[in-house]
């Protein structure tokens, strides 16, 4: 059955610069194979790391916020689904959706939990651990009350999953856990065995993330800390650092004598990476997988990173070290570095994850988690009544202010069409 398919998306997604990218263009993927027609409508404006949404066949439509001709627009398309990038779009559209296609089946995704990586980032900046991160947040609250308005949610990680159900006391009816995805073709593939460069043909360390992350940028500034006590024991090492949207405040970290190269954004990331003996991501809060980890994978290159990092990547045997604190993060560094043995080791158990993520197969996963719930929708719904009740009271005190916002702005333009 040809299904219509609406993505509300929180940006144009950009797969060469950010995990959540890739993974926005592999559910675009997922649902062209099924032969359906996909939308994707956007208020932000596209940038030239925008991908190519024509290139797979999604048509693109621009949308503001506060306009009830959005609300035109969709029950004219009726689609079958809608899909919101992030809970804020859920929060601008939903009520809109559910009043102009209240058949659609609505989806949510995550991307990562976003109140988990606030309340971690609160944690870092006040000197608290992790286990001390208040969970309940204004964000948890918003983000929450999404999950549970959707008639399913998509969650990249299992720690999340499990935070969800187990804390937060989320339905697992109403949760669907879809990992980050390999895609031939791109630079999330493992890299063809006769282009990947050996332990011998490598040299120095290599990180990659988007400067726009706050979880990135503070590991750049991390691993400028630690860099003196690495080049103290490596004194030929350096380390190249990668990243899309970099700031001049990141460029004067710039440093050649001390071997700390800050490139900015590269267009063959997996190649970049595997010239370089270990990937280093000491990540001090985030949330979600890490794109950057399952590309050095790809690329056959070990990772040096925390827990955080390490977070729902791979169930046992990490594909290099896992540590947390100055002095172990300098001394995995070094040693990953030095040890030929364990090097091969840690990409051998790196092809091996990537290997059990290839048959997962997420996407069919996913497709008949949709099939089921298209067929029982009504009675899904009715059976979560939370989710009733909240869409019932937020439809009503958002749609409110939305229509006052629009005319508000209208009046401020001349256009009164009041009797």
């Amino acid at each position: 059955m040809i299904r219509t398919v609406l993505v509300i998306g929180w940006v144009w997604p950009e797969p060469q610069s950010s995990a959540a990218g890739h993974h926005m263009v592999s559910l675009l993927r997922s649902f062209r194979a099924q032969q359906w027609q996909v939308v994707f409508a956007c208020c932000a404006e596209p940038t030239p790391l925008s991908f190519s949404l024509a290139s797979i066949g999604v048509s693109q439509q621009r949308i503001d916020v506060n306009d009830s001709d959005f609300d035109q627009w969709v029950a004219r398309l009726q689609p079958d689904l809608v899909l919101f990038d992030r809970y804020l779009m859920e929060e601008q559209f939903g009520w809109r959706v559910a009043s102009a296609a209240p058949n659609a089946l609505r989806i949510l995704d995550t991307e990562d939990l976003q109140c988990l990586r606030f309340a971690r980032q609160q944690a870092h900046k006040a000197g608290l651990s992790l286990a001390e991160a208040e969970l309940t947040n204004d964000i948890s609250l918003r983000e929450l009350a999404s999950i549970w308005r959707c008639d399913l949610s998509l969650i990249i990680s299992r720690a999340e999953h499990d935070l969800l159900t187990e804390h937060f006391g989320v339905s697992d009816k109403l949760l669907h856990y879809l990992p980050l995805q390999l895609q031939a073709g791109t630079e999330l593939a493992p890299m063809p065995a006769a282009e990947t460069p050996g332990y011998q043909d490598r040299t120095g360390f290599v990180t990659i993330g988007n400067f726009r992350h706050a979880p990135n940028w503070d590991s750049v500034l991390y691993l400028r800390e630690l860099w003196p006590q690495v080049k103290q024991q490596l004194p030929q090492a350096e380390i190249q650092i990668y990243g899309a949207y970099m700031p001049p405040k990141a460029r004067q970290l710039h440093n050649v004598k001390l071997g700390f190269h800050v490139h900015g954004w590269v267009e063959d990331a997996r190649a970049a990476v595997a010239q370089a003996r270990v990937c280093v991501a000491p990540l001090r809060f985030g949330a979600g997988q890490k794109g950057k980890l399952l590309l050095a994978m790809c690329a056959g290159t070990p990772s040096v990173t925390t827990l955080v990092g390490a977070e729902s990547m791979v169930e046992q045997g990490w594909p290099g070290r896992v540590a947390d604190g100055d002095k172990h993060l300098v001394q995995a560094m070094v040693e990953m570095h030095q040890d030929e043995s364990a090097w091969q080791q840690a990409q051998r158990h790196g092809y091996n994850w990537l290997q059990q993520l290839q048959a997962h197969n997420g996407a069919a996963a996913l497709i008949q988690r949709l099939s089921d719930l298209f067929s029982r929708l009504p009675s899904h719904r009715q059976a979560n009544f939370i989710g009733a009740m909240l869409r019932h009271h937020h439809h009503k005190s958002t749609e409110y202010f939305s229509r006052w916002i629009e005319t508000k702005n209208r009046l401020a333009q001349g256009d009164d069409d009041t009797p």
